[in-house]
């Protein structure tokens, strides 16, 4: 019998990603997706699984994003049910603040391909379970979770970049977020996300951003990206 997985999406132009989507068909998962700025968040009863994906909003901008503050309930609520949760990037940031962190500007913007380097916890994790311990992150984000976290959360993964790239609850390991975007690493949706964040991309006055290099490093780990996500994602549907 296939399940469902809740997706809450956040940008029109940033959906769940090749990646993600490849492997939910491949494992005959049924994605229901609703899109945050236009559709009402339905009942969460039927669910197998909600995942919360990115988006160009920050977490405290619920006065410009409404929605917000319906989607911090519906996640407060589904966590407390302790239910399988997947947060990829803003919804990371997300779950994390609904158990107690702190979400500020990180120590720098994050953007493009670096190595991601999984903690002791993480290795022994069941969502990372046939994953090297170095592996290739695909990075788009300025806002970070903070440390210190709650005594109740394990970190899973860090990087030069950013101290927490993925988190979990201590003993539910079906409640877990990264704040990579690997699900959507595939080259043309890298190309895409160059486009739609141009002026984002342009805020940054200290850090130099090179398209063609970020191009050229989805080309690079394009196939090796697409190969651990389904492992990974894979996993998660195995703790749901």
């Amino acid at each position: 019998m296939s399940k469902r997985f809740l997706v809450f999406q956040h940008t029109s132009w940033e959906g769940p990603g090749k990646h993600l989507i490849k492997s939910a068909l491949k494992n005959t998962i049924r994605l229901d997706i609703i899109k945050l700025w236009k559709q009402l968040i339905p009942s969460l009863a039927s669910y197998d699984g909600l995942l919360v994906l990115g988006g160009t909003l920050n977490i405290n901008q619920e006065d410009q994003y409404p929605f917000l503050k319906e989607e911090k309930q519906a996640i407060k609520e589904w966590i407390a049910a302790d239910r399988p949760y997947l947060g990829i990037c803003l919804g990371h940031q997300l779950l994390a603040e609904a158990l107690g962190a702190k979400i500020d500007d990180n120590y720098c913007a994050s953007i493009g391909f670096i190595d991601g380097y999984l903690t002791h916890k993480g290795k022994s994790h069941p969502l990372f379970n046939k994953i090297p311990p170095r592996l290739p992150l695909f990075k788009w984000h300025s806002q970070a979770v903070m440390e210190p976290v709650p005594r109740n959360l394990s970190i899973l993964a860090t990087s030069a970049e950013c101290q927490i790239e993925a988190i979990s609850i201590k003993e539910r390991p079906h409640i877990v977020g990264v704040q990579f975007d690997n699900n959507a690493a595939d080259l043309n949706e890298v190309k895409k996300f160059l486009q739609k964040s141009s002026t984002w991309l342009a805020s940054f006055t200290g850090k130099y951003i090179n398209p063609g290099t970020i191009i050229a490093e989805a080309a690079k780990h394009e196939r090796a990206i697409e190969k651990q996500y389904d492992t990974i994602f894979s996993n998660f549907i195995c703790l749901s």
